[in-house]
């Protein structure tokens, strides 16, 4: 068992401590990996803060890369000196789901954890930790199980590979195979965070004719419109809902939706077009509803309502396909980055997250 350097949340604060913690060795599918970055995903901190339940002290992080050091005695997939990207996703690749090509609708994901009665993945002073998304990243190494590693060409930089495991394959996922663009369709996308851009990026690579982005902030909006938006609107200077019927004749063929806000998830349903779609990728706090005028929208209007999750992804498939086509120059990962930092700073950077001036910081250094 070693010790390592970890971000622990013990209470609903918002707030990680560093703190030295121990990590067990990989057994059964596990493997031992080396962190050499993470993501600060917005989805951390919903959790930190309690709008998510997790079991608590928890470690958090989930946009993950690394260099695998030593496998358990059943992994067939992985070998130590491979670079790898984690995801949140835990797949069994046994169920019903996983055998058709739904792995992100696994109805078995705690496959991928160590039974109740093992010692812990994580503990600390002889207590467990929960391993958040069966992946515990902000800390100096993880053991996760082989199913939720993707193995990446070794050339492509640690910072940008962590970016694939969520953001990226949440949003370029939901436009390629959760909304199926085709070229010449017209799409929407509200909020351009980390996960906007990644479906601005999808979009362009879709062949999308159009792609308007809805942000409040000007340089999020500047930032779109290098990564292929068409048009850029500011809520707080015009009427968005207006703006984008002018802009797309009348509505648009995909509206996404990757704040989680009710009011905003409610636009998008009134920005498609007769016959579009809208989908909700932002998370919503649990419990969340939003209105829906149902003749006027669903009926008449023929709307189709999509929740996404992680971009109905198969990382096995999607994560290294996105790695070659930010390897190949078509896919911008170096602008997603805001910074990197250190794993002590995580606190201050969660705060700058919270205010919606950058996109991602990535720790590099732990």
């Amino acid at each position: 068992m070693d010790t390592i350097r970890a971000a622990v949340v013990d209470a609903y604060d918002g707030v990680f401590r560093i703190q030295d913690v121990h990590l067990d060795g990989p057994r059964h599918h596990e493997v031992l990996v080396e962190v050499r970055a993470v993501g600060l995903c917005h989805s951390d901190l919903h959790v930190a803060e309690g709008n998510i339940p997790f079991p608590l002290p928890i470690v958090l992080g989930h946009e993950v890369s690394g260099v695998v050091i030593e496998t358990g005695p059943h992994v067939t997939t992985l070998s130590p000196g491979d670079h790898v990207v984690g995801s949140l996703l835990q797949t069994c690749r046994a169920c019903r789901a996983c055998r058709e090509g739904r792995s992100y609708q696994c109805e078995n994901p705690d496959a991928t954890l160590r039974a109740a009665g093992d010692r812990p993945r994580l503990s600390r002073d002889g207590v467990a930790l929960s391993q958040g998304y069966g992946l515990g990243a902000f800390a100096e190494r993880i053991v996760a199980h082989q199913n939720q590693l993707s193995k990446v060409p070794d050339n492509l930089p640690f910072p940008q590979a962590a970016l694939l495991g969520c953001g990226v394959a949440t949003g370029v996922g939901a436009v390629v195979n959760t909304a199926s663009v085709h070229p010449g369709d017209t799409v929407v996308v509200i909020g351009a965070g980390g996960v906007g851009l990644s479906v601005v990026a999808g979009a362009r690579l879709a062949g999308a004719a159009r792609i308007v982005v809805i942000d409040l902030q000007p340089r999020k909006l500047e930032l779109a419109l290098t990564f292929g938006a068409t048009d850029a609107i500011n809520p707080s200077e015009v009427d968005a809902e207006a703006a984008v019927l002018a802009a797309t004749g009348g509505g648009a063929d995909h509206v996404f939706e990757a704040i989680g806000l009710k009011s905003t998830s409610e636009q998008a349903v009134r920005m498609a077009r007769r016959g579009g779609a809208a989908y909700l990728i932002g998370l919503h706090k649990p419990g969340a509803k939003i209105e829906i005028d149902a003749l006027r929208d669903l009926i008449r209007g023929q709307k189709r309502i999509q929740g996404v999750y992680m971009g109905s992804s198969d990382i096995e498939r999607d994560i290294p396909l996105y790695a070659d086509y930010y390897l190949q120059g078509r896919l911008d990962l170096d602008d997603l980055i805001s910074g990197e930092i250190r794993l002590d700073q995580i606190n201050e950077a969660y705060d700058e997250l919270k205010k919606g001036s950058v996109t991602r910081s990535i720790i590099t250094s732990f």
